[in-house]
């Protein structure tokens, strides 16, 4: 999920000669950031207005926790020799900070920081300007503080209202999708959601503001626990079929089900979603009950830690399904975006329907790409890679705005090449090599071009043609199934560039044109060669059956019999011949 505080920086003191101007900054009551939780930090002292709109209010953390959260902050702040003493920073916590992924490696750096008072030491950043120096202290300083054991309660609370603000988030961020899909399918069902979730809210908004959870209130929702659940597990299961239907290894029923279904599948997510963020706001008001009874009771705080443990649990997994299927959902219907017009889309019915069908595609994309956005920041646009073995005169735009959406996280493209044919080798093809070398000038006019995609992961390969009109892929290759490969030039009158590659289940060879240059076409074979191994497994099952033929022969002469298999260095010479 996208989170804006990547946008804060930490920046070296030291390399940029402001040390002092930071210590001065610091000792004057600047930013002091406490990761509570991971991933999750107290602020406190001054907030920058650049960082106001990404803190988050404690909301349902009742008023008591936050004073005892208070004192064990300032019970670190206090151990700091820092003039003007951090704790008074603490008096008065400000809210609370999610520390994107991005932000965490930045503040976690303890070695490109410098370090006072056991806190790392930095200046908080926006783009193109600093805003003030700030104070980070990671998680396991308040693991060491002296009453860090009675404040686990108090963050279970912290945990949950962390969980509540990020559902709310992304159910706010889907608005639109209600006005275009959720009105005209499942009607029912999403009336009797709604009714609940709005509920839940008033009872949540009604704890923030007396910052409590009196009986009068949790009365009204208590009775709410199984049909929430219910709601839960009636969208989780709709979703899980979902996830199970894409997830079939045939790619055309894959594609075919995302079309079919699409607005099925948008209103299942988001309802997820919706049932999941009531769901979280009812056990966030059930903790604080708990929490309340637990300042006398201590089994009551204990359940509190409870309650947030498996609250935590089932959030988690329900936000990776609706974000594995809302994903699939937003792949399919961006390469649609960037495949041409209705003619080459692969749907059945008439030009109309098509166009029709295309256009309402369009229509959900729009509605569904923000929270597809928040749950999972899109890919950047790709650029061509440093090795490109295709004629000058190809346009690779559009292949790379296509293979953009194919590709997933952290994966790089390293090489993209066009040969002119895809031939897979097989044993006959070992012995008639030559004969097919004669003929490939001659199917030369009739084949297709083909897409060959080299990234860190995998080997993807298709028909240019039906790769940009269908996004049809022809085959995938895990890089490390790469056994041998060797870039050489063809027997015939044509002296065609090629490249041979094996890998652990077949033999494939792809010819490029004459006049194409030796270093691009060597560079794409050196790239694959970089992952030419032979695991110890296919190594040792090698060597058994070596091993069982040379025992077989043995067997056989010692019966009298000549045996029909070939010694090991007939194999050998027949291999080599």
């Amino acid at each position: 999920m996208g989170d804006p505080s990547d946008s804060m920086e930490i920046d070296e003191p030291e390399e940029s000669g402001r040390s002092g101007a930071a210590d001065s900054a610091v000792e004057d009551g600047s930013t002091v950031l406490v990761e509570v939780l991971p991933g999750v930090a107290v602020v406190a002292g001054e907030v920058p207005p650049e960082l106001k709109p990404d803190l988050i209010d404690f909301g349902i953390v009742p008023a008591a926790d936050r004073k005892q959260i208070s004192a064990v902050l300032a019970s670190i702040g206090n151990a700091a020799t820092v003039v003007g003493n951090l704790g008074n920073a603490f008096a008065s916590v400000q809210g609370l900070y999610r520390i994107g992924d991005t932000a965490q490696a930045l503040l976690r750096s303890g070695a490109t920081l410098a370090v006072k008072d056991g806190a790392n030491l930095g200046t908080v950043m926006v783009p193109g300007r600093i805003l003030h120096a700030a104070r980070f202290y990671p998680v396991n300083a308040v693991s060491k503080a002296q009453t860090a054991a009675s404040v686990g309660p108090a963050l279970a609370m912290v945990a949950l209202q962390m969980m509540l603000s990020e559902v709310s988030g992304l159910v706010r961020t889907n608005l639109a999708v209600t006005s275009q899909v959720l009105t005209t399918i499942r009607k029912d069902q999403w009336a009797e959601l709604t009714g609940l979730v709005a509920a839940i809210d008033r009872a949540v908004d009604q704890a923030r503001e007396i910052e409590s959870v009196p009986t009068s209130l949790w009365e009204d929702v208590a009775g709410s626990g199984a049909l929430l659940q219910k709601q839960l597990e009636l969208y989780r299961g709709n979703v899980g079929d979902h996830v199970k239907q894409i997830g079939r290894a045939d790619a055309r029923s894959h594609r075919e089900y995302l079309q079919t279904n699409a607005e099925a599948i948008a209103f299942d997510a988001y309802a997820l979603l919706s049932s999941l963020k009531a769901w979280t706001g009812y056990h966030a008001l059930r903790a604080a009950r708990a929490r309340a009874a637990g300042l006398d009771d201590p089994a009551e705080a204990q359940y509190a830690e409870v309650i947030a443990r498996d609250t935590r649990a089932e959030f988690d997994s329900a936000l990776a399904e609706a974000t594995s299927l809302v994903d699939s959902l937003t792949r399919e219907l961006r390469i649609i975006a960037e495949l041409p017009g209705p003619d080459a889309w692969p749907l059945p019915g008439k030009r109309k329907d098509v166009k029709a069908a295309r256009e309402s595609s369009a229509r959900l994309l729009e509605a569904v790409e923000p929270l597809a956005d928040a749950l999972h920041p899109p890919a950047p646009p790709l650029e061509a890679p440093d090795v490109v073995c295709a004629p000058e005169s190809l346009d690779l735009e559009p292949h790379l705005r296509i293979l953009r959406w194919l590709l997933d996280d952290g994966e790089t493209l390293r090489v993209l090449g066009f040969p002119d044919q895809l031939d897979a080798l097989g044993p006959v093809s070992a012995i008639l090599g030559g004969a097919k070398e004669k003929l490939a000038a001659a199917r030369d006019k009739a084949a297709a071009r083909t897409l060959v995609a080299v990234t860190d992961r995998r080997i993807i390969t298709a028909r240019t043609n039906a790769f940009l009109e269908q996004a049809e892929i022809r085959q995938v290759i895990p890089i490390d199934h790469v056994r041998y490969v060797r870039a050489t030039t063809t027997q015939d009158r044509s002296a065609r560039l090629a490249i041979d590659l094996i890998t652990r289940d077949e033999n494939i060879r792809w010819l490029f044109q004459a006049d194409m240059e030796n270093a691009h076409v060597d560079a794409l074979a050196a790239v694959l060669a970089e992952s030419m191994a032979i695991p110890d497994v296919e190594r040792d099952e090698l060597l058994r059956r070596r091993h069982a033929s040379i025992e077989a022969g043995r067997t056989g002469e010692s019966t009298g019999t000549r045996s029909t298999e070939p010694t090991a260095s007939e194999a050998t010479t027949c291999d080599a011949e």
